[in-house]
């Protein structure tokens, strides 16, 4: 009797490793603006948004493309490619005295997180076997805590030594990029046969309905989650609370939303996955409310419970989208977690206006019912057997 493929955790550990520093990655060009404004004379917040802009753009609306090509080809050196091009155009983003070279610098160093997580994602799923979206749900939230840990890292780097110690964080970059170099498997574990350009349009048009369901769910609750990251911190601002206080409300949230994810990949591997992405993102939202209706310790419990509950389907849609189009993997996780989550990340702009013109009370609302309007919009996913259930059948 043939033995069954075992998972390997150590290649997806050293995957999720590199996850966490290209999300660290993904959060640096923020923490530099504080700096940015000292070193450009008349240096605005529109400026600061292009520059953000540019490597938001390069890195989310992208990935279906570059996830593609990595369908037709499962070229393993693009995931460590992509983290040391990223470390290394971030790394040079202090040195330069042009403003303009620096948002070609930001677009440019997008690319590579852009190349990275399709391939890494597909990595993962390939490697976890029948425990694809609790081990697919490791590997976000190594991404989500690296997310977390940027400010905590590069602030005090470059309030220390300035701007000019941009150029060491290729360091982090150059040592991830040789562990994904050793450990990442080989390129005919990854690629099947090449899926040709029609073969992917009919994939997407059978898949249709499913794909806009579960782009529309990401996309939603992208924009309550980005939304919430930029709305927040002014919120409780103008609620009076200090910026070290505010922080730490915010990094509870995130904390939260990492481990919450970790436990809806396992839920969603026993109940299924539409049961858990509808079920977690309409419970987000009362507790969400909870939270502003409350004091002290019990509202920050349920500020936890609620960035829990958001970002428990986190993994769970890349998985879903996958299991639509099981032979573009990579595309499927360039449609999720890039090009959806950019359509989110856009629209922020809108609820920033709206806080603008009917305050910040009025924006949180809103950005506290998206959620259970996510939820609902995930009841025309389609519903498929849970992987506990699966894996039963084919020991039958």
């Amino acid at each position: 009797m043939e033995s069954k493929p075992k998972i390997q955790y150590s290649k997806i550990a050293v995957i999720s490793l590199a996850h966490l520093l290209n999300d660290l990655y993904s959060n640096y060009l923020p923490q530099m603006l504080p700096f940015l404004v000292v070193l450009y004379p008349g240096f605005t917040a529109t400026r600061g948004a292009i520059i953000v802009s540019a490597f938001s753009i390069t890195s989310s609306l992208t990935q279906p493309l570059f996830g593609y090509f990595m369908d037709r080809q499962g070229k393993r050196w693009l995931a460590y490619i992509g983290t040391l091009w990223m470390a290394t155009m971030l790394s040079l983003t202090g040195l330069v005295h042009n403003y303009l070279l620096l948002v070609v610098l930001a677009a440019l160093a997008g690319l590579g997180t852009a190349v990275f997580h399709p391939q890494a994602s597909t990595m993962v799923n390939v490697l976890s076997r029948d425990r694809k979206a609790v081990l697919l749900s490791v590997f976000v939230a190594f991404g989500n805590f690296g997310f977390a840990l940027s400010p905590l890292l590069l602030v005090p780097l470059f309030q220390a030594y300035g701007l000019k110690a941009t150029v060491v964080t290729i360091i982090p970059g150059i040592i991830v990029s040789f562990l994904l170099f050793l450990f990442s498997p080989r390129d005919q574990v990854l690629k099947g046969a090449p899926p040709t350009l029609s073969a992917v349009f009919k994939s997407l048009k059978e898949s249709a309905k499913e794909l806009i369901a579960i782009v529309s769910v990401i996309a939603i609750r992208s924009l309550a989650y980005t939304g919430l990251l930029t709305i927040l911190p002014l919120y409780f601002k103008y609620k009076n609370l200090s910026n070290i206080q505010a922080s730490y409300l915010v990094t509870i949230m995130l904390a939260a939303g990492a481990f919450g994810g970790i436990i809806g990949g396992f839920i969603s591997d026993y109940f299924g996955r539409k049961q858990l992405i509808i079920g977690s993102l309409v419970f987000s939202t009362p507790l969400f409310f909870a939270f502003l209706l409350t004091k002290g310790i019990l509202s920050t419990i349920f500020l936890a419970l609620a960035g829990s509950a958001l970002l428990a389907s986190f993994s769970v849609t890349v998985v879903a989208a996958q299991e639509a189009i099981p032979e573009n993997k990579a595309l499927a996780a360039g449609l999720t977690m890039g090009f959806a989550n950019g359509l989110g990340g856009l629209a922020v702009i809108v609820i920033g206006h709206i806080g603008d013109v009917f305050g910040l009370t009025a924006a949180v609302r809103i950005l506290f019912i998206l959620p259970i309007i996510a939820g609902l919009t995930g009841i025309f996913m389609k519903s498929r057997p849970a992987a506990r259930l699966q894996r039963q059948s084919q020991q039958m």
